[in-house]
């Protein structure tokens, strides 16, 4: 015996065309339209009257009611009134199927929302006919929404892109602009930059041009004077050999002033800490400068706290910065000052000590107190023994390197001070 398939056996059913709600207070009308509705494929509730079909669509919505318009209790125009009111209901397709065959009764029940109406007594074929037309226009309506929802939906996507585009346009624009407007600042400080570097080299140059070629100048014109007049004198020889062992030692000092802001500017200021007593590095310098102190009569005053502690700093970078505060005083004041060094310990910042030197000259203006630390800045010289304007700034680069500060406090007429700090324990 051949294998039968189940699916033969038991050939599945096709799902049904359409719930349909049939509401009719005649049982044989009810049983008529379901056996008929049924054999033809579509799945069938029945209602016997207005209340029991509002209970029946608020439990499940059918696809299309046929309702019967003369009911007891509630009428099909009451029935239909209900359901139109109601957003979840509204949209139904309900067709009238009524013995009333008066014109205006066709007109209230189109009124009311019916989408047809089929006269009693009615015939199976356009029953059918008619309930196809209509659950054919419904899907057609609900794939007309559903594209449109789509389309709306497409819509709204493709202006969200397009904002979103144009948000991101304007951000471009807006960075575009801003790196626009960088890179002209940028231009515009190179060019200010290049101003500045132009007119500090045209100063470099002429300082250099100046202050090198004096010496020289001088060491020729007195070995002409030694050549030409000594003959013999021993005397005015060595004064001769004194003027030129000074000429070469200021060209040299200036040579090494050169060298050594080329070098902080390339490597930074390089330190050699070791442990050191302030006292003992004050009277190095002192002693180093005594000659030019000498030579102005500069009278020297010294207040310096014994008791200070012993430092962590570089002695040779500390006498140098006192070395060029005390050459700077003099060279910018008339001969016969007095200068003042004073040494203590901070008494807000204990961790740190301060070092002033004081003089009782001319004073600084203030305009040139704002650019004493600049690079190749000469301020006015009294002894005309000038410089390429590189001591300040040596001194404020030699003392930052060991964490601490330098500044100038001053009054025209009333003198000035220069002072700075060093923490007793210095940077390494």
């Amino acid at each position: 015996m051949a294998h039968v398939p189940d699916e033969a056996m038991h050939p599945v059913a096709d799902p049904p065309l359409a719930d349909i709600l049939i509401v009719d207070d005649m049982p044989d009308n009810l049983r008529l339209l379901s056996v008929m509705l049924t054999d033809s494929g579509y799945k069938v509730r029945k209602a016997i009257n207005g209340d029991r079909a509002l209970r029946a669509i608020r439990a499940i919505l059918p696809d299309l009611i046929l309702l019967d318009i003369n009911m007891p209790d509630m009428s099909g125009y009451d029935v239909c009134r209900q359901l139109k009111e109601s957003d979840r209901t509204r949209d139904i397709p309900i067709i009238f199927i009524s013995a009333l065959d008066d014109v205006l009764d066709k007109v209230m029940a189109f009124e009311m929302g019916g989408v047809d109406y089929i006269t009693k007594p009615f015939q199976l074929q356009e029953v059918l006919a008619r309930i196809d037309t209509h659950l054919n226009l419904r899907r057609l309506q609900h794939q007309l929404e559903e594209q449109n929802r789509h389309l709306q939906q497409e819509v709204s996507d493709r202006m969200a892109a397009q904002q979103a585009l144009e948000a991101l346009n304007q951000k471009l624009e807006q960075r575009v602009d801003e790196r626009t407007a960088a890179l002209q600042d940028a231009n515009e400080q190179l060019r200010t930059l290049e101003a500045q570097l132009r007119q500090q080299l045209n100063v470099f140059l002429h300082a250099v041009s100046h202050d090198l070629r004096n010496p020289v100048l001088g060491t020729s014109i007195v070995l002409n004077h030694l050549m030409a007049e000594t003959e013999g004198d021993v005397q005015v020889a060595r004064h001769v050999m004194e003027r030129i062992a000074e000429s070469n030692h200021r060209q040299l000092a200036l040579i090494n002033s050169l060298i050594d802001t080329h070098a902080a500017e390339v490597w930074g200021i390089v330190l050699h800490p070791e442990a050191i007593a302030l006292p003992t590095v004050i009277q190095a310098a002192i002693a180093d400068v005594q000659p030019l102190l000498d030579k102005f009569q500069t009278t020297l005053k010294l207040h310096i706290d014994e008791t200070l502690p012993v430092l962590t700093a570089d002695p040779m970078q500390l006498v140098r910065v006192i070395q060029n505060l005390v050459a700077n005083a003099v060279k910018h004041n008339p001969p016969g000052l007095t200068l003042t060094i004073t040494a203590n310990r901070q008494i807000e910042r204990s961790e740190q000590v301060h070092i002033t030197v004081e003089d009782d000259g001319i004073g600084i203006n203030p305009h040139q107190q704002e650019h004493l630390f600049n690079l190749y800045f000469r301020g006015n010289q009294q002894n005309h023994s000038a410089g390429l304007g590189l001591g300040l700034y040596l001194c404020q680069q030699i003392v930052e390197a060991h964490g601490g500060t330098i500044g100038v406090e001053s009054t025209v007429g009333q003198g000035a001070t220069f002072w700075f700090t060093v923490p007793i324990q210095a940077h390494t």
